[in-house]
């Protein structure tokens, strides 16, 4: 871990609240590379990438660089709370496997959840006025909701659809203004707050560990190709075949 990491042993001593209460690490990588680091209510760094292609190459430095702003090393954190989607194969991907390689090399405690709840609770902070919907783009013209109270539990999904088959409830999430015209948009966020992830992760409902794709991944291997020689040999035996 110390090649991967930066140990900054020297670095300048920080009051960070109570040192009983957990150090959190918040990783999402359902949408953008999203990082956060909280003690209890306490946002000590956050961060984001918004290039969609760069969730591999930019992951490992956002969490190394928030972990530097905040004075501490990988052996300080006692939890990492991980957005398990739903999301695109391959980024959401990224951040699980990552998790999961930190929690095991450090010995932490993991927790997975449901990256749409995050994003839920946001709204639900704002005051909420009536049950709502919370949508990211799914790419092939679908997008994954859920739908929750106003206080922000969920009650249904998450799901995968066109949007068109959705409830028609207000909307927030990236999705609501990428199909204004086909959703409710209402006020609200439009994107994860890794630094919620952070404060609040450990008290939004366990997701378990595997990652919510909800669908087959967009590259699949192909099927066993029929065989050229096969059909040729096939024709030759086949009755009133020329010969």
């Amino acid at each position: 871990m110390s090649d991967q990491w930066p140990v900054n042993n020297q670095g300048p001593v920080h009051d960070h609240g109570s040192v009983s209460e957990p150090l959190v690490l918040g990783v999402d990588t359902s949408t953008s590379v999203n990082v956060g680091l909280a003690r209890g209510a306490e946002v000590l760094a956050r961060g984001t990438v918004t290039d969609a292609m760069a969730h591999v190459e930019q992951l490992t430095p956002l969490i190394a660089r928030c972990l530097s702003e905040a004075g501490l090393t990988p052996r300080d954190l006692s939890v990492v709370v991980v957005g398990l989607g739903p999301g695109p194969f391959t980024g959401l991907r990224v951040g699980i496997v990552t998790a999961r390689v930190l929690a095991s090399a450090l010995g932490l405690s993991q927790h997975g959840v449901c990256s749409l709840d995050v994003i839920a609770l946001q709204h639900a902070q704002t005051g909420a006025a009536t049950d709502f919907l919370v949508a990211t783009d799914a790419r092939r013209r679908e997008v994954y909701w859920a739908r929750y109270s106003a206080a922000g539990h969920r009650l249904a999904g998450p799901a995968v659809g066109s949007p068109d088959e959705l409830p028609r409830l207000p909307t927030v999430g990236p999705a609501s203004d990428l199909y204004a015209d086909r959703l409710v948009p209402a006020a609200g966020p439009r994107a994860l707050d890794a630094g919620v992830l952070a404060t609040h992760g450990l008290t939004l409902p366990d997701a378990g560990h595997e990652p919510l794709y909800l669908r087959r991944p967009d590259a699949m291997e192909p099927g066993r190709r029929k065989s050229v020689l096969h059909h040729h040999d096939t024709l030759r035996h086949a009755p009133g075949s020329v010969r």
